[in-house]
């Protein structure tokens, strides 16, 4: 088998057979397969709560305040280091859940964009969840809707954008089978890039997302505003940056350590302030 580390996200209408041409892939190439079981079982191990949420929250659109509970923020940035840490490992196939956008920019990261014409995606859907047209219909668009305002919601990107994808797959005009021949092919060109700088932006937006789910998950902390990011400006030039605000003033130097601790080797300059204000969620 030709060992190839480049690593691949999909992005798919629901009912396309995105699914199909993941595994088919992680099949051929030995890769792991990181869909929404496997995160769920990621988030398992922080503890039954997380799971608890993270299972609700997957399957049901947050509304009106629950878009800034502490345990939605929580959630997504779970997800978001589930992602990231999987990607470490390179040779992944990595299903939805905006994989692509935390994955942008990476070398040898190639993103795709599974979709199919209603009609086919309808005539699946009803053979294999044994539904009428009516239903597979609803259920389809349901489905879409939900993807496409979870993107928009994490990441401000509108979910069917074509630019934010390196390919578009329609799987009406190629088989499964052509389809996987390609992305084998083209994993086997970004495999050529997975270079010192591209992995080293890899590593360091991993640590960052590793660092805000474990202050974002932490029952001490009460923590309004959090954002960890990479700097991304070469091999002389890294590190992370956490931007927060907190309650008291006494979480600022717990903060610190926190993230101090699980940055590891990796230099981070802490920007945390505390505002006084009540706790929701």
């Amino acid at each position: 088998m030709e060992v190839i580390m480049a690593i691949l996200t999909i992005s798919r209408q629901f009912g396309s057979g995105a699914e199909e041409i993941g595994k088919m892939v992680a099949q051929a190439l030995g890769y792991h397969y990181i869909d929404r079981e496997r995160i769920l079982e990621d988030i398992k191990q922080v503890g039954p709560k997380w799971e608890a949420k993270a299972k609700y929250f997957d399957e049901n659109y947050p509304q009106g305040y629950e878009r800034y509970d502490w345990w939605y923020r929580g959630f997504v940035a779970l997800n978001q280091s589930s992602i990231l840490n999987h990607a470490l490992d390179n040779n992944a196939v990595i299903m939805g859940r905006g994989g692509n956008f935390l994955l942008k920019g990476v070398k040898h990261h190639l993103g795709v964009r599974v979709e199919a014409p209603l009609r086919q995606r309808i005539e699946k859907i009803m053979k294999t969840y044994a539904l009428n047209q009516e239903n597979a219909r609803f259920l389809i668009e349901k489905a879409d809707q939900e993807m496409a305002g979870a993107v928009y919601l994490i990441y401000g990107r509108r979910w069917d954008d074509p630019d934010e994808y390196d390919m578009l797959i329609d799987t009406s005009t190629r088989s499964l089978d052509e389809v996987v021949r390609d992305l084998k092919e083209t994993l086997s060109q970004k495999d050529k890039l997975n270079i010192p700088v591209s992995k080293n932006v890899l590593i360091l937006r991993a640590r960052a997302a590793t660092v805000k789910a474990a202050i974002a998950t932490n029952p001490s902390f009460f923590v309004s505003m959090l954002a960890v990011e990479p700097k991304e400006e070469g091999l002389l030039k890294y590190g992370l940056i956490l931007r927060a605000i907190v309650h008291t003033p006494e979480e600022i130097p717990l903060i610190k350590e926190s993230a101090q601790k699980i940055a590891g080797n990796l230099p981070i300059e802490c920007d945390v302030h505390y505002q006084q204000h009540s706790r929701f969620g």
